[in-house]
């Protein structure tokens, strides 16, 4: 086997290769010896026809194509282990000699690491945010749990931000309801941001029995045209908090006492900053070492990266005690 490889625009590079018809022979006695295992012949057992007799059947074309999709690889991957070729990408490969006969010949194009000359990078200086969870932090992920553990309880005033109105709800477009945005006895968090931003200013200060009409433009960017709302107020409920005691860590958790639950929460928490702090090490190490560098990254390289940040990102987490998913509902 024979191989160049001649440097092009775009960080990429031009690998040919031409094998011998003798070398690629061999290729072929492998290709036939595959097709020999999945095709049955009279008087042979299964992988068992010779070369000879499966080209009198099948045609001497069919070990050579064969060959040449199975062998193709192997014979890339090694001119580019030969020149140290550094690829990012998969090859675009174009056979230009070979497919009928004789020797074979072919160019791949592949995308291959950029060499990135960084200057000034020994001044560079960058700031991340503490790894240590503050009080602050703490006492929000206890209002978190206070909040999921909290009692809706029927209030006889107008509706306030946080509390929860039963409506029914029709939303109109040149008369006609629309889906999703039509329902009877419809549990709705006052200040949730549902749909159009009319519906909470609309139920700010409604009280149980109020009945309400506007008109906002569509949620949809697609759609056109305002659509119309009728909004039936049947019941006011506010969110009553449980106490923070032991008795509330007790139902919220597997810990018996507030100070272990608080404890416990500080050190999740303390966790995720960790997490954060390290991935935002790496983020403004790369940003300030790029802004050095003139060129642009190859998009090979690019969703190399980024996926092997997710990767990283997991299992930093991962070693940390934690899931992605509960990575999230802690930052919420």
């Amino acid at each position: 086997m024979k191989s160049t490889v001649e440097p092009l625009e775009g960080n990429k590079v031009k690998v040919s290769v031409e094998v011998d018809e003798d070398e690629f022979d061999k290729a072929i006695d492998d290709a036939f010896r595959k097709i020999a295992r999945e095709v049955r012949l009279p008087g042979f057992r299964p992988g068992k026809a010779p070369r000879k007799v499966l080209e009198a059947r099948l045609g001497r074309g069919v070990g050579r194509a064969q060959a040449l999709q199975d062998a193709l690889p192997d014979f890339y991957v090694a001119a580019v282990k030969e020149h140290d070729v550094d690829v990012i990408d998969a090859p675009e490969i174009e056979i230009t000699g070979g497919e009928e006969e004789g020797a074979v010949s072919f160019d791949a194009v592949v995308a291959v690491r950029p060499v990135v000359v960084v200057g000034g990078y020994k001044s560079l200086r960058v700031t991340i945010p503490s790894p240590n969870p503050t009080d602050e932090e703490v006492d929000e992920q206890l209002e978190r749990l206070r909040e999921r553990f909290a009692e809706l309880e029927v209030v006889e005033r107008a509706a306030e931000d946080g509390d929860i109105v039963t409506i029914d709800i029709t939303g109109l477009q040149d008369g006609e309801a629309v889906d999703g945005l039509t329902a009877e006895d419809y549990g709705y968090e006052v200040g949730a941001g549902f749909a159009v931003a009319e519906l909470d200013e609309n139920l700010r200060g409604a009280s149980a029995g109020d009945e309400l009409e506007f008109d906002a433009a569509h949620p949809d960017p697609d759609e056109e045209g305002d659509l119309h709302f009728q909004i039936a107020v049947k019941e006011v409920k506010a969110k009553v908090l449980p106490e923070l005691d032991d008795d509330f860590a007790g139902e919220a958790s597997e810990f018996e006492s507030l100070a272990e639950l608080r404890d416990d929460l500080q050190q999740r928490a303390g966790a995720v900053k960790r997490v954060q702090a390290q991935m935002a090490l790496r983020d403004e190490v790369s940003k300030a070492v790029a802004d050095l560098v003139e060129d642009e990254a190859p998009e090979p390289l690019v969703n190399s990266e980024l996926n092997a940040r997710l990767q990283d990102f997991a299992m930093r987490l991962s070693a940390q005690g934690m899931t992605v998913e509960q990575y999230f509902a802690i930052t919420g």
